[in-house]
């Protein structure tokens, strides 16, 4: 069983009134990770040490092969209602926060720990608190 798949199935059931709202505890409860099920993710996502600690905000929208470590946080603030975009290609590492209406890029690694605030263009590199880029027009087999 993995938390992606019984998000993916929950998202397509949700229609049904009470049926994803179980399945979001469920993947809540048994892997430690809140993927809800309104939560739009693309092809080839990843989390790791199956999510735990995972915690997304559900009009976040994800990109297509985005991979996400452990005990990331990924949502909105209280005094700004919209939420994160996440591009295509994109790698968030171990502990990061990307908070408010921020759009990430195309091909970019945010390094463990890092807090992105801003926007982040095209194939960077983000690391540090707040998040900073580092590098620009990476290449992302460098990096993964």
């Amino acid at each position: 069983m993995n938390p992606i798949i019984l998000q993916r199935f929950s998202y397509f059931l949700k229609r049904i009134p009470l049926l994803p709202i179980i399945i979001t505890y469920l993947i809540r409860f048994v892997f430690g990770a809140y993927l809800p099920y309104k939560l739009n993710i693309g092809k080839g996502f990843k989390i790791g040490y199956g999510g735990m600690g995972v915690v997304i905000h559900e009009r976040t929208i994800i990109g297509e092969n985005v991979h996400i470590d452990q005990n990331v946080t990924i949502g909105g603030t209280s005094k700004k209602i919209d939420v994160p975009q996440i591009g295509d290609n994109v790698y968030i590492g171990a502990g990061a926060v990307v908070l408010g209406p921020v759009v990430i890029g195309n091909n970019v690694v945010i390094g463990a720990n890092a807090v992105v605030v801003k926007d982040i263009p095209n194939g960077s590199l983000v690391v540090g608190v707040p998040g900073k880029i580092i590098k620009s027009n990476i290449k992302m087999s460098d990096y993964i």
